[in-house]
């Protein structure tokens, strides 16, 4: 048994140490909001917090995850987090909404770091975080719309 802490709550899994923590999430936790994109940690939609740190959960295995502290989309919380939907809600940055998860992860961790980034710390920060709808620029708005609602 792997005992891992997500939202808050201690979870008992009888899974591999070597299965990604993507597919215990989804598959035994039911936790769908993160998303399985393209499999080789190259696409951002699989991005959870460890420790208040974006981590690609596709390519981050059970066992490693253990004693961490795992936050996923549907547990945050927050000044930060509140800041990041209400901004995103109020552009209307999702398309499809399928990177969406992966994105808000992203942005909440870049703005715990840095409540004031400029275009390039976003850029570099998002670097990975892939939308196939191309909604860059509403992402990119949307973390500075947050920004200033931090401020």
């Amino acid at each position: 048994m792997i005992t891992l802490t997500i939202n808050g709550k201690e979870q008992q899994l009888d899974v591999d140490p070597e299965m990604p923590l993507l597919w215990a999430l989804r598959d035994h936790l039911n936790l769908t909001g993160t998303k399985f994109g393209c499999g080789a940690a190259q696409c951002g939609a699989f991005t959870v917090h460890i420790d208040g740190e974006a981590a690609r959960s596709c390519s981050t295995m059970v066992g490693d995850a253990e004693g961490r502290e795992i936050v996923t989309i549907e547990g945050l919380s927050g000044k930060v987090a509140e800041a990041v939907q209400a901004a995103w809600q109020k552009l209307d940055v999702v398309q499809c909404g399928y990177c969406q998860s992966g994105q808000i992860m992203s942005a909440i961790t870049l703005l715990s770091a840095n409540e004031k980034p400029t275009d390039e710390d976003i850029n570099a920060s998002m670097e990975g975080n892939i939308c196939r709808c191309g909604t860059y620029v509403r992402i990119r708005d949307a973390i500075h719309e947050a920004a200033k609602a931090l401020a």
